[in-house]
């Protein structure tokens, strides 16, 4: 059974051992563990729905609150503090396109809104209900997830837009096919989802990010449905797609959606390399980046994650064995992890990985192998769960992620650190941050960057110091010319420094296209653009 309040599957732990606790009091001081409540307090804290019947719609309190919410911190906080505010009047599950069109059609005679759910894991705050005063229709589209077509010959696959990442990859397996779109929320994030927030996979340095693999699909608008064909290219005027791209539910609801697919690849693996420190790391992935190799994933961490990495994943003796053959190549204290993936014909892969590890050598990166490659691909969709174990033990663990040309790389990491390290210092609390650059490109690359600080047993210091913190580090994302969101969209959280980015003219062009579709604003209200 899935969590309501955390991350993931009930029956799935990550332990947080004693060392990585040591090194977390060590950073940031001892945790105390939180008192929850519980799903039952949460439930009865919920007013009746205002929704008239439909067959439909569920408007129980506990399908209410499931949907309420989604993964961020404030999200978190609401739900283990059982401060669930508004929550959508009713829940809806349609299995067609045409389910999808009355339910529009009666929130409209109802004059409520629409809140679209995919997988329920955005952590910029796409489904919060927020102050609205009109009734709240949920859609979760999960019931929608067939594969509905696949054309061999121009590797096109057309599924319902509620499928969920397991099943839309065991699907395409079965023909011999992958999407190859693996962000961090895969076992539970939706294509419809993906599309609507401009998500990254981890290895989207072969595949591509979702605007490289949607190709067209079908839209359900408050005014009408909205048809995108499929063409390899084209100059017609503004491309369609574009506009349902990171739209985030603000014109309607994609139900379909046609990706291009590639074949499954023969060979995969995923190989890690050291460097002595940021500069040198830094200058092989760009280098490495821009030679255009054909690889699967770049991923360098820098010497403060790479830290706490090796020091969370446990097994301190075979840690200590690796660290001491690092140090004596020259390898030590502030040295950086470089994770490496090639995936397709062996051959390629081959000559691919070659030729990035005589990239890395040159600045003195150190080929460990792929043992600690395949730990991370074993645990690439597990290590999410550190935030419940970080949770139990007293400790928050929040992420932002911005992209910047390479010249700004490496000032605007540093930024974030700093800000994030005097953030809470109004509160006398310490915040250890590190990065991460997950995704490369020639031009430049995405900056990811972890933060954990300790829980206080109150709601609204906990919410308190969320704010302080998202504010400094977001406003020095902001001043270093990076965007608010390379992959997890804008949502509410993300919002007030859209502007920075989209000019005045940019954000009205936005909401003039949403209106075009949803005049009455009933929409997903209030995200990305609130206007």
């Amino acid at each position: 059974m899935r969590r309501w309040n955390g991350w993931g599957e009930e029956s799935i732990e990550m332990e947080l051992g004693a060392e990585a606790r040591a090194f977390l009091a060590q950073r940031v001081g001892k945790g105390t563990p939180p008192s929850d409540a519980s799903f039952e307090q949460a439930c009865a804290a919920l007013p009746p729905g205002r929704l008239p019947a439909h067959p439909l719609i569920d408007a129980s309190a506990p399908t209410r609150v499931l949907h309420a919410l989604g993964q961020s911190l404030p999200d978190w906080l609401r739900l283990r503090h059982g401060r669930i505010g508004k929550a959508p009047d009713g829940v809806a599950f349609p299995e067609s396109a045409e389910q999808v069109r009355e339910l529009l059609d009666f929130a409209a005679l109802c004059r409520a809104d629409v809140i679209p759910y995919g997988g329920g894991t955005s952590v910029a705050g796409h489904l919060e209900v927020g102050e609205a005063t009109r009734p709240v229709l949920s859609i979760d589209m999960r019931r929608m997830r067939a594969l509905l077509s696949l054309d061999r010959e121009a590797q096109l696959a057309s599924f319902c837009a509620g499928v969920a990442g397991p099943d839309l990859e065991a699907q395409l397996r079965a023909h011999g096919y992958t999407l190859g779109h693996f962000p961090q929320s895969f076992e539970y994030s939706t294509l419809g989802g993906w599309v609507a927030t401009r998500s990254s996979g981890q290895q989207s340095l072969r595949y591509g990010r979702i605007e490289q693999l949607f190709a067209g699909g079908r839209v359900e608008t408050p005014v009408g449905t909205l048809e995108i064909p499929t063409f390899p290219a084209s100059a017609a005027g503004i491309d369609l797609r574009e506009m349902v791209l990171g739209s985030e539910g603000r014109l309607g609801i994609l139900t379909h959606a046609t990706v291009r697919v590639s074949p499954l690849p023969e060979h995969e693996a995923f190989h890690a390399v050291f460097f002595p420190d940021w500069t040198q790391s830094v200058a092989a992935v760009r280098g490495i980046a821009q030679a255009r190799l054909p690889l699967s994933m770049l991923r360098l961490s820098n010497g403060l994650e790479t830290a706490t990495m090796l020091t969370l994943a446990g097994h301190p003796r075979q840690v200590g064995i690796m660290e001491r053959y690092l140090r004596w190549r020259g390898c030590g204290e502030g040295k950086c992890m470089m994770l490496v993936g090639v995936s397709g014909a062996r051959r390629q892969c081959r000559q691919a990985l070659d030729a990035a590890l005589a990239l890395a050598r040159v600045r003195g990166g150190v080929h460990m192998g792929r043992m600690l490659g395949e730990r991370w691909r074993r645990n690439r969709f597990r290590s999410v769960y550190l935030r419940n174990a970080a949770w139990a033990h007293g400790y928050a663990i929040d992420t932002v992620e911005t992209a910047l040309d390479w010249p700004r790389v490496t000032p605007a990491m540093e930024a974030i650190e700093q800000a994030a390290a005097h953030a809470l210092e109004p509160f006398g609390e310490k915040v250890h941050a590190y990065t991460h650059l997950s995704h490369l490109y020639p031009q430049g690359a995405s900056v990811y960057s972890t933060f954990v600080f300790r829980l206080d047993g109150d709601y609204g210091v906990n919410l308190a110091r969320w704010r302080q913190l998202k504010d400094r580090v977001s406003d020095a994302i902001v001043a270093n010319g990076g965007t608010i969101s390379h992959q997890h969209g804008v949502g509410t959280d993300h919002a007030p420094w859209l502007a920075a980015e989209k000019g005045e003219l940019g954000l009205s062009a936005m909401a003039t296209l949403f209106r075009h579709f949803d005049p009455d604003r009933r929409m997903n209200p209030g995200k990305l653009v609130n206007r």
